[in-house]
């Protein structure tokens, strides 16, 4: 049986498999909130060449690209919408060595919450877009050692930070819109990619050229009003290259739990059927299963879940299993 799921990958490097946490690597580099861009193309020059191995602390601006301040009310939603960058995403940065068919590992050390966060429903955007047509706008202020957004109501959200947004160039010259995720990773808004993750993404042009933004300090599942919690962030990640790896066909993640594939599509069930299939080849590779029994195993024991639905055109559906139950 296979130890790893992408071979080539030293168990040393992925702190999240640890059964004590490890503390935060001191960071090599620091890229500021001013190196961003908001488009996915292999035309976009890389801000900070790194080796493998390489721990970055990263400065994300808010989904709005400082569109939102802490002043913004419902009024000024359509301007704020018709407004460019969204998605102003921290990066490229290049990976020396990475070439295509290799895979970047990266793993998320620590996600800071900075001092302020906004949600918003922007008429025509949402999973009921038809049915909530009105502008609204909530703004969250949080202090040092908060842990928690207080929504009102006597309703209290944990805070549970993470990128919206990561991934890798596409190899294409043209300018990609962040808004879909697709198999380079991008605007996957996976609630479940927070601190103590490692996550792969395939390499399509040289140097990889990784990317992350939109971050967000909660979201529930589905993101399904549009928007999450969003807030700046602070995030330390070191970035991997894993040489010689199975063929993914979209980012894939674990932490010390669980292993996750991804799936996007159209509809959530083109979605699903992706992350399924992409998790039927996972249990084949880390069991030596036959795809008939694998597709059995993953109706026993996968958890299959929506990760956001208002990502047009594509929405993204992940599954994961307990690596207790598969790595032996």
């Amino acid at each position: 049986m296979k130890r790893i799921v992408l071979a080539g990958l030293l168990p040393a490097l992925l702190a999240c498999n640890q059964t004590a946490p490890a503390p935060t690597p001191e960071a090599e580099y620091t890229i500021t909130a001013e190196n961003t861009h908001n488009k996915w193309s292999q035309s976009i020059p890389p801000v900070l060449t790194v080796d493998p191995g390489a721990v970055i602390e990263a400065f994300l601006v808010e989904a709005s690209g400082g569109h939102v301040t802490v002043e913004s009310t419902a009024d000024d939603i359509e301007s704020i919408g018709s407004a460019d960058p969204f998605h102003a995403l921290t990066g490229p940065v290049y990976v020396r060595g990475a070439e295509p068919g290799d895979h970047l590992a990266v793993t998320l050390h620590e996600i800071e919450v900075q001092d302020w966060g906004w949600s918003a429903i922007f008429p025509g955007f949402g999973f009921l877009a038809d049915e909530f047509d009105e502008p609204y706008m909530k703004i969250y202020r949080f202090n040092p050692g908060d842990t928690e957004a207080d929504f009102g109501n006597g309703i209290k959200i944990p805070f549970r930070p993470f990128p919206g947004v990561m991934g890798v160039a596409p190899a294409t010259d043209s300018l990609l819109s962040t808004i879909p995720p697709r198999s380079n990773g991008g605007n996957m808004d996976d609630k479940d990619l927070v601190e103590g993750t490692t996550a792969y993404f395939p390499v399509f042009v040289e140097g990889g050229l990784f990317s992350l933004g939109d971050p967000h300090v909660a979201q529930g599942d589905g993101e399904v009003s549009g928007t999450a919690i969003e807030g700046s962030l602070r995030a330390v990640y070191e970035i991997n290259l894993i040489k010689n790896g199975r063929d993914i066909p979209s980012p894939q993640y674990e932490n010390d739990q669980y292993y996750a594939v991804t799936g996007y599509g159209t509809s959530i069930d083109d979605a699903a059927r992706m992350a399924t299939r992409a998790m039927i080849d996972y249990l084949v590779f880390e069991t030596d299963l036959s795809r008939t029994k694998a597709y059995v195993l993953a109706s026993l024991i996968a958890d299959l879940k929506i990760a956001e639905t208002v990502d047009i055109p594509h929405m993204l559906a992940t599954m994961r299993v307990p690596k207790d139950l598969v790595n032996h």
